[in-house]
Parts: C-alpha cells; sequence; structure tokens
C-alpha cells in the first residue's frame, strides 16, 4: 500500500470517527460524501485541475484587493466593500476560498495548502476566540442582522466543511459548532429570488450536526423548518406560484426545502425542490444543462447568457439532491452541467475567465449599439475573457466548478459501500468493513463509451459497488473480470455488484453513446421588475413579446455538440468564419443521417477545437445574419444549398453556433 493510499485511508478515518455517530441516523439521506483527497482525478480531469491550480485558483490572491484582503477584517477599497471589508467580498472571497481547500487537498498540492491554511486559519482561530459566535469573527454577532452578511457566512461554513473534511482538525469542528448551534437563520424571502438568503447556511450546518452530533445544531434546524415562512415557501412553490428572479439566487435558495426533509421527513419539502426545478427549466432551460440568466431569468433563446456562478451553484444543488434522495436523474445533471457548461467560461489554460457564456456566440455581443437599451448596459454583461472576468462574484465562484465534481466523483452508501456517482478518469482511495480499498477508474469518457475499474482491496473482503446507470443510455453493459453481469438497475438507477472482491478484479462498464436532435422554440424574455417602471432585462429583445423562433441542437450521449468558429483571439472570431447553416436532420433521422468520427484524445488536454469526437450532420447553407433583434430566423429554413457541417464537443469552443436555425425537413413538412 502506497503512501498516498496510506494517507487518504487516515484522513477517512479520522473523518469518520466524527461523523458516524448515534444523532446521524436523526437526518433522512442516502449517500455520504467522502472527504477532498478521496477521489483523485487522472487524464483529462487531472489536467484541467493542474490547470486551475496553475490558473484562477492558484493565483486570484495576487490579481485584486477583494481576494488578497477578504476575510481578513481589514479596510480596504474596491467595488461593494463596506468598512471592516465587509459587504461583497465575504461572498466572493469565500467562494475563492471554498473552491482553493477542496483543490488543495484533492491534487495533495502543498503550495495550494499552505495558501488555504494561511487564510483558513485565521477564521478558524478568530471565531474560537470571539464572542460573537459568527463566521465574521471581527465583528458583533449584530453584523448578521445583514442579510448580505448571513448569506456570506454560508460560504465561509463550506469552506470551513471541506477543510475539516480534509484535514480532521477539531479545531475547525469547534468553530462550526459554535457558529451554527445558534445561528440566526433567516426566513426565506417572501420574493426570494430577487435577495441573496442566509437561509443557505443549512447546508453547512447540516454538515457540522452530521460531523459533531451537536443537537442544538439540529433543534436549530428544526426551529426554521416549523416556520409558517417556510411552509408558505413550500406552498408556493408546489403550486406553482413562484416569480422569475435572480438564478444564482434560484438555484441556491432552491436546494432549502430539500434540505429541510432530511430533518422534518415531510416529503412535500423534498418535492417541492424538485418542482420549482422542473418548472424552471421547462421555462428557462439551454442546451448546455442550465436556466439562462442575464442575471435574471431569461427564457428559451439562442442568445441568452448563462452566468458563471450558475455552473457552480447549480451543480452544487444536483450533487446535494442526488446525496438526498439517491435518485441517478441528479447525477445526470451534474455531469450535464460540468461536461457541458463548465469549460466553457475558462479560457484553456484556466488563467481568463467570461461572465456569461451563451448557446449563439458569433462575435463579442455585450457592447451592440442597436440591442441594449439606452443607460441600461451593466458593467458585468459580457462575454469578454478576462483576468477577473467581470463582477468579481463568478471569477471567485469559478473555482468550485472542477472540485466539486471530483470530490463527489464516488459517494458511500448508508452501509460503507462505495457508489459511482458521475465518471471520468479517477482513483478513489477509501476503507470498506475497515479494509483499505482503491478503485482506479480508466477512462477518457465522456469522450468514449468504455469505463474501466480496477478494485483493489488490501484483502480479499465482501462488500457491494454501486454504479449509476446514466438516464440517457438505453443499453448499458457490466462485466466483471470480461464475463458479462446481467443487470437491472434499481428504482433509483444504480446497479449494485456484491462479491467478494480481490485484488485482480476489474469491471468494464459500457455506455452506448446515440446521436439524437432536439427541437425547441425560443422564447420572450419574462417580465422581471426592477424597478416599478422598467423591466429588469437590459437589451431591446426583451421588449418583444412575438418570439417563437424554431431551433434544434444535437447531442451524442451526455455531450452537447457545435459548429465551431475558428478564434483569432478568445475575444474574436477568425475574419473567414461563417455559421450560416441550418439543421437538416430529422430527429427520426439522427441516427442514420449523423456521422460519428473519432480519433485518439490529446495529451495534455486543454479542450482543442481538434476534439475526439466530431459529427458530420446535414445542413443548408442559406442567407443569414444574425441580429440582436431577430437572432434566428422566424421560419424553418425553405432555401439554400446542401452542405455538410462538422460539429464537435460544444465545451470545446469559445465562439460556436449550438442552438441552429432548422429546415422545413427537420419540422417534418418536407
Amino acid at each position: 500500500m502506497n503512501k498516498a493510499i496510506l494517507t487518504a485511508c487516515s484522513i477517512l478515518l479520522v473523518f469518520a470517527s466524527h461523523s458516524i455517530l448515534a444523532g446521524e441516523q436523526e437526518l433522512l439521506y442516502s449517500y455520504k460524501p467522502l472527504p477532498p483527497g478521496a477521489v483523485r482525478p487522472e487524464g483529462w480531469l487531472l489536467d484541467w485541475a493542474k490547470a486551475a491550480a496553475g490558473g484562477i485558483t492558484g493565483d486570484l490572491d495576487t490579481r485584486t484587493a477583494v481576494f488578497e484582503k477578504g476575510w481578513t477584517g481589514e479596510d480596504f477599497k474596491g467595488v461593494g466593500v463596506k468598512p471592516h471589508g465587509m459587504g461583497w467580498p465575504v461572498e466572493q472571497c469565500a467562494y475563492w476560498l471554498d473552491g482553493l481547500v477542496r483543490l488543495a487537498y484533492i491534487l495533495d498540492d502543498e503550495t495550494l495548502i499552505q495558501k488555504a491554511k494561511s487564510r483558513l486559519d485565521p477564521v478558524v482561530e478568530g471565531i474560537n476566540k470571539s464572542k460573537g459566535d459568527s463566521m465574521i469573527h471581527w465583528m458583533p454577532k449584530s453584523a448578521l442582522d445583514d442579510y448580505f452578511n448571513n448569506w456570506g457566512c454560508s460560504h465561509m461554513g463550506r469552506a470551513l466543511v471541506a477543510y475539516y473534511q480534509a484535514t480532521g482538525d477539531k479545531r475547525i469542528l469547534h468553530a462550526l459548532v459554535k457558529v451554527y448551534r445558534n445561528f440566526p437563520l433567516p426566513d426565506m424571502n417572501k420574493v426570494p429570488f430577487h435577495r441573496v438568503s442566509g437561509a443557505v447556511n443549512l447546508d453547512p450546518m447540516i454538515d457540522t450536526y452530521l460531523m459533531s452530533g451537536d443537537p442544538q445544531i439540529l433543534k436549530n434546524i428544526q426551529a426554521f423548518a416549523d416556520r409558517k415562512a417556510t411552509a408558505d415557501l413550500v406552498d408556493n412553490w408546489l403550486n406553482d406560484k413562484e416569480l422569475d428572479g435572480h438564478n444564482v439566487i434560484f438555484y441556491e435558495n432552491a436546494r432549502v426545502p430539500a434540505l429541510l426533509y432530511q430533518v422534518t421527513g415531510d416529503k412535500r419539502m423534498f418535492d417541492a425542490t424538485g418542482r420549482l426545478l422542473d418548472s424552471k427549466y421547462e421555462k428557462h432551460g439551454l442546451p448546455m444543462g442550465l436556466t439562462s440568466g442575464e442575471e435574471y431569468h431569461s427564457g428559451i433563446g439562442s442568445t441568452r447568457y448563462v452566468e458563471t456562478c450558475n455552473v457552480a451553484c447549480g451543480g452544487w444543488t444536483y450533487y446535494w439532491l442526488l446525496r438526498i434522495a439517491g435518485k441517478a436523474q441528479y447525477a445526470d445533471r451534474m455531469e450535464d452541467i460540468l461536461f457541458n457548461a463548465g469549460p466553457v467560461p475558462f479560457s484553456r489554460d484556466c488563467k481568463l475567465l467570461a461572465y456569461y457564456q451563451v448557446p449563439n456566440r458569433t462575435a463579442n455581443i455585450e457592447k451592440p449599439a442597436d440591442g441594449v437599451l439606452p443607460g441600461e448596459l451593466p458593467r458585468y454583461c459580457t462575454h469578454t475573457y478576462s483576468a477577473l472576468g467581470g463582477t468579481l462574484c463568478c471569477v471567485g465562484n469559478c473555482n468550485r466548478i472542477i472540485p466539486n465534481y471530483i470530490e463527489h466523483m464516488w459517494m458511500t452508501a448508508r452501509d460503507g459501500s462505495p457508489v459511482a456517482m458521475v465518471y471520468g478518469p479517477c482513483t478513489l482511495n477509501t476503507t470498506v468493513k475497515g479494509v483499505p480499498l482503491q478503485i482506479r477508474t480508466e477512462t477518457e469518457y465522456p469522450f468514449e463509451e468504455s469505463i474501466t475499474m480496477k478494485v483493489s482491496p488490501e484483502k480479499e473482503t465482501d462488500f457491494a459497488v454501486g454504479l449509476r446507470m446514466p438516464g440517457w443510455c438505453a443499453s448499458p453493459k457490466v462485466s466483471i473480470n470480461g464475463q458479462a453481469v446481467a443487470i437491472s438497475p434499481d428504482k433509483q438507477g444504480f446497479v449494485w455488484l456484491k462479491r467478494k472482491w480481490s485484488l485482480a478484479d476489474t469491471i468494464r462498464l459500457t455506455f452506448p453513446m446515440q446521436t439524437k436532435v432536439v427541437m425547441g422554440h425560443e422564447t420572450p424574455f419574462p417580465v422581471i421588475p426592477r424597478r416599478k417602471e422598467a423591466n429588469y432585462h437590459h437589451r431591446r429583445l426583451a421588449t418583444r413579446s412575438d418570439i417563437s423562433s424554431p431551433f434544434a441542437y444535437v447531442t451524442y450521449g451526455p455531450l452537447l455538440f457545435a459548429l465551431p468558429i475558428a478564434e483569432k483571439t478568445l475575444n474574436e472570431p477568425a475574419a473567414d468564419a461563417q455559421w450560416n447553416y441550418a439543421l437538416d436532420v430529422a430527429p427520426d433521422e439522427a441516427q442514420s443521417h449523423i456521422k460519428v468520427v473519432r480519433r485518439k484524445m490529446k495529451s495534455p488536454w486543454n479542450w482543442t477545437l481538434d476534439a475526439p469526437i466530431k459529427l458530420v450532420v446535414d445542413a443548408r447553407q442559406f442567407d443569414w445574419s444574425p441580429t440582436q433583434m431577430q437572432p434566428m430566423p422566424a421560419k424553418p429554413v425553405t432555401d439554400g444549398k446542401e452542405a455538410k457541417i462538422t460539429l464537435v464537443p460544444y465545451n470545446c469552443t469559445k465562439f460556436h453556433i449550438t442552438m441552429f436555425p432548422i429546415t422545413d425537413r427537420v419540422e417534418g413538412k418536407k
């Protein structure tokens, strides 16, 4: 057993000694997370994680005072900075610190570990020495009366939970318990998606309870669940009475009732979260797996934006639903977000970031003279890749995207069985029945269909391995040591392989992928009042109520595909780029009319346009010049000349067409 495995196992045993308590049985949940470092990335995931460590995550504190001085209690100047370093930095810097500490221990990167410790240890020490019982330890507890400070604590709470899980340092747990025993959880807002809410402290509170067993924390959560405001919120969501609002706040707040379900056992609470997420996706869902948000919900359209914060927040909410309910569909959504939306806002070396991504990006379109209402262009409305990416929330929050996925690729069932949740190349080091276990996953998934897992317990041991079966895969295959296994997924979408495992055992998964053409129609922007006389949305397109242009997009397995537009720079397309094509493949023709071309994946991987999977698709080239007010043709295309176009995974592109105009053939009229 090598040093890395022994170190990981010792951390797991320390973590387990604090989390497996009698009080744990009082919560309803399906799976337990493993600490940062239990899952190590390999292959393309390791390349991406190392790029983040050498890019934004590793040096963000050198780029601006918000990340250099945040959570120090010092006065400094910056946008949104209030006296004593409060205001925006308590949110923005905590985002970064949460991603930093997770990635540091996932990579076992001593430089990042020391940087995380140098920033988080003073917070821990400050809490333990203070009388304020607040994450913002340099201020009296009354600072939490400010809704933004209260909200900011939730993100530092997540960072400290990860720090304790990675180290087992009791000082950290003591600080978490001190804060959350009597933490003042505010009522959810009557219109909850227009203002951040400290109610999202619930997820670090629940983890703190699981790790400590402190009954006062559970009482605090229960008291919040029993409030009339909470009951009213659940009723509204179950009856589709919730208004559209800020997309980041939506993704953060959406999980609150589901979190409370773990304490109350009231299924209506979990169902309220599910209903809300489904209804918003029906109204605002975009092909990369997230709802639109500019920053507020923006309907469905080829030029509707997705704020980078939502990639982190959306994935985190679906992770909690997976952990609570154990349904494979939530892991499907985690993959959908990470594989498709995740890489696009980063430069390929992870040194630059864009505030927004958009399904169809043919130019840098954030400053069109004819597209924005006078005086309404916000400073953060940008697709430009830069060192800070616009307003600093996204450049902080983006640091969570990669480590949150890697950390939760494996979890454990309540009986300790290892369960593969989301897939990619990685190595798991854990224990089962007290026996050190390593499972090495070798794959280029999602760029290939096969996954090989080498199961290596320290000694022959009888246990179960859980495997999620992706919802998009119609005929998954499983073999052990070369022998096919008859599989029957349970009602949650998992297959369980129970046997006596030995060092040489190998599991092979095959997830056959199919091409799909998905059709839809653009929709008008919702009306979201920002003040009595104006809609929140800043674009002239938002004044149109007659938007219904048809579109189609193409997927292959879990991957969204796009027509790549060559780049002169990340912020300028090639001068001769062409994108004036309509898709000419009907949904029922996808399998027979779309050609899949494979090639070896490049190493190291950096999301090149020269992708390992390409799709050759029938199209029609026609006279199309998208404008801000008419981004898509209003009707199916009936003219143009036949063409073949080659699509690559959306995640490899910076300029692209993803939501295509369609021909009358696609609509079924030819």
